[in-house]
């Protein structure tokens, strides 16, 4: 049976995340592993904004990410390392479970950039396909699956 000893989290704080952070807080206890959530502020999404705003744009950004974060610590049972990176998302989150030796990182398929995306959003695809670590992803589940479904009318 696998030891899975560390698990980072990637969130971005999207709804679709939230299934993500359930699943990978339920594998971490039942390894008892020690949980790690990141957050990437996109340097495109800075870049791309006017210069006038970008330190608010970061700012911004910065606080959203540390809310993403806290939603994490807060339905964790155990400790939960935080940290905030700025840079390409599917780097920092391959670099960052490289330099904490992760076991697995768990993240969403669809994040706030992804929602049209038809199979899985393209952070989480580069992350799949470039992270020596293995990779969770987990997707939302549609108001069908969830039970969200409104009664059927007779």
């Amino acid at each position: 049976m696998p030891e899975f000893d560390t698990i980072v989290i990637a969130t971005d704080g999207s709804e679709s995340v939230r299934r993500a952070v359930r699943v990978a807080l339920d594998f971490a206890e039942r390894f008892d592993a020690d949980v790690h959530a990141l957050y990437v502020v996109d340097e495109g999404e800075v870049a791309a904004s006017p210069e006038q705003v970008r330190e608010e744009m970061r700012a911004a950004l910065d606080d959203s990410g540390q809310a993403a974060l806290d939603e994490v610590v807060d339905t964790a049972d155990r400790p939960v390392t935080t940290a905030v990176r700025e840079g390409r998302p599917a780097t920092v989150i391959r670099e960052y479970a490289v330099d904490h030796d992760a076991d697995v990182v768990a993240m969403g398929t669809r994040g706030r950039h992804g929602e049209n995306r038809f199979l899985i959003g393209s952070v989480a695809e580069r992350v799949v396909r470039t992270c020596p670590v293995p990779v969770l992803t987990v997707r939302q589940l549609g108001e069908r699956e969830r039970g969200d479904e409104p009664p059927a009318e007779a």
